[in-house]
């Protein structure tokens, strides 16, 4: 007979699998029959993967949300990341599940915030599949350490020199008519 409390009871996850891309596909515009770019197809197919390869994720409620073509430098005008945060916000979700951290967000301090502070306070595991970070895995009152603060801040460095270069490049082009 096992003593009351004993046994952990399985916690119900409802997981939002989160899914961006900067930049859409050339082959998906004007083309009728592409309706997600290959990129966005190829990330759920990971996510999926993922969850179906976790015995703690049998049975879980699985949301999906995508933001195709949205960058993610900021987070505050992709229409599907915020619909995330406001299921977090009212407990509808409770585990988000994103590739890695880049197509979470690409801005360094802001990404910090959501896994140090945010997702903390309302309750949210949070999972980066190709950086092998897990906030379950966490020691109580840790952060992830070292090597992600490292990732997030080469994204974000990343991310603005591609930005610098574009802006190069758009000058050069209309400095040529």
């Amino acid at each position: 007979m096992y003593a009351a409390g004993s046994i952990a009871a399985k916690k119900e996850y409802v997981i939002c699998l989160y899914i961006r891309l900067s930049i859409e596909d050339d082959d998906v515009s004007g083309n009728p029959f592409k309706k997600e770019s290959g990129s966005i197809t190829m990330q759920r197919a990971l996510l999926y993967d993922y969850i179906k390869n976790r015995k703690e994720f049998d049975g879980c409620k699985v949301i999906e949300k995508c933001d195709d073509g949205f960058s993610g430098t900021h987070f505050d005008n992709r229409p599907q990341f915020t619909e995330m945060l406001e299921l977090a916000k009212k407990g509808k979700i409770n585990c988000s599940i994103v590739k890695d951290f880049s197509r979470f967000g690409m801005d360094y301090v802001e990404l910090g915030n959501y896994l140090e502070q945010l997702f903390p306070f309302m309750g949210v595991r949070f999972i980066s599949v190709n950086d092998n970070y897990d906030s379950a895995e966490l020691a109580d009152g840790t952060t992830g350490g070292l090597d992600v603060a490292f990732k997030n801040l080469i994204y974000d460095y990343y991310s603005r020199e591609m930005s610098r270069k574009q802006r190069i490049a758009w000058q050069r082009m209309a400095e040529q008519g």
